[in-house]
């Protein structure tokens, strides 16, 4: 785990954070300082893993974290899936990076123009039906579109949608008595949403601080 000057990690979450935006940035305007491919960089990395963030995002090819925060081989612990969702597998992955990596920073990523939102909308307000594990996973996002108004314009519903998705998963992590116990640790747990026709990130204020719903158990 990264550690500042005197050992502790009470500010290593806000620190990674101000990490990702400041890869963002670089990423946004141009300057990535990514380093080309070096023997002895892959030596270092071949001794062990140190990411300084777990990123959830979503699988869509366009929306790569190690790319979009200009970092390399070992800084980000990547989980990808269809709408950035929690399952089995997703939980345990998260719960390695808690127990084993020790990331200070867990953000939660979704993205504009999210095709498995924007199915989970057809799904839920116009019945169109999908393969039957399709329709399992959208099941995890249709409760986060519960008050979606469903005559507003498509843009206005994905907008929404997006957000209030990314928002559900932070508060189902973040009010876990897993996730308290972490957050109490210093461990920061965050939202945020890809921007595609900019390539910025916005990180999503109090995120995890809206409306509580039944937390999922998970060991951060």
């Amino acid at each position: 785990m990264n550690q500042d000057s005197n050992g502790t990690n009470c500010n290593s979450g806000e620190l990674a954070l101000q990490r990702l935006r400041a890869g963002n940035l670089r990423f946004v305007s141009g300057d990535t300082h990514v380093p080309t491919l070096e023997t002895d960089l892959l030596d270092q990395q071949a001794k062990g893993q140190e990411p300084y963030a777990t990123i959830l995002g979503c699988s869509d090819s366009r929306v790569p974290p190690e790319l979009i925060f200009d970092a390399w081989l070992g800084e980000l612990f990547v989980i990808r899936v269809a709408g950035n969702v929690l399952g089995p597998s997703i939980l345990g992955t998260l719960q390695y990076a808690a127990v084993h990596l020790h990331t200070p920073l867990f953000v939660v990523m979704g993205h504009e123009g999210c095709g498995a939102v924007h199915a989970a909308i057809s799904y839920k307000f116009e019945g169109m039906r999908q393969a039957d594990r399709i329709e399992a996973l959208l099941e995890n996002i249709v409760p986060a579109i519960e008050g979606i108004d469903p005559s507003a314009c498509e843009d206005t519903q994905m907008n929404i949608a997006v957000e209030a998705n990314v928002r559900r998963t932070v508060r189902q992590l973040a009010g876990s008595p897993e996730g308290q116990k972490q957050l109490a640790n210093g461990v920061k747990i965050v939202g945020a949403v890809y921007e595609l026709h900019t390539g910025r990130v916005r990180f999503l204020e109090n995120a995890g601080e809206t409306e509580q719903r039944t937390p999922v158990k998970i060991e951060l």
